[in-house]
């Protein structure tokens, strides 16, 4: 699994609609309206690097109302709410 967090600027009045069209794109699990320096913030998860660079390069600038991205790319995940759910499997 490859995972990827986008940072994006949208133009004015368009965040709505920009993250709707986001969600339908597969390949991105989460999207989230922030505040601060980003408008939105986008979580992809794929199969490969092939994947990503499709879905980067070919599906996002698609969108038009984005103006600008910066893209992290995630090398190993550290997660609280991961750990606390692999151990509380069978425990109730």
């Amino acid at each position: 699994m490859v995972t990827a967090v986008v940072l994006m600027n949208v133009k004015r009045g368009q965040i709505n609609p920009v993250a709707e069209k986001l969600t339908a794109l597969p390949g991105i699990s989460e999207v989230y309206s922030v505040a601060g320096r980003y408008d939105l913030v986008a979580i992809l998860r794929v199969s490969n690097n092939d994947e990503m660079a499709d879905l980067v390069t070919n599906h996002l600038r698609q969108i038009g109302d984005i103006e600008h991205t910066e893209t992290l790319l995630a090398f190993r995940a550290f997660s609280k709410h991961d750990l606390e759910n692999m151990f509380a499997i069978g425990l109730e």
